[in-house]
């Protein structure tokens, strides 16, 4: 988590030396090239693993849920009740 907040922090302070240091639109356009390396499998096939993964958990998750029969229990309202008062 350390590197993912200090890669953040480096990233937004390389934009806002780009934006400060020339005209918006050209920053833009600076940040939208592509790249002439050829993609690998993650460039490519990322975005569709991600979701159709996605889908997938949804889809069982939902069939879980709904058509196993698991009796869930979450609320003890109304099912529990109080021990009659004992006299002694």
């Amino acid at each position: 988590m350390y590197r993912f907040g200090k890669a953040a922090v480096n990233i937004s302070v390389i934009n806002m030396r780009t934006v400060s240091s020339c005209h918006v639109g050209q920053a833009m356009r600076q940040v939208r090239h592509g790249s002439n390396l050829p993609q690998n499998f993650h460039s490519k096939y990322g975005a569709g693993v991600l979701v159709s993964g996605a889908i997938f958990c949804t889809a069982v998750w939902g069939y879980v849920l709904t058509s196993t029969g698991i009796t869930w229990n979450l609320s003890p309202v109304g099912k529990i009740q109080p021990k009659p008062w004992r006299e002694e």
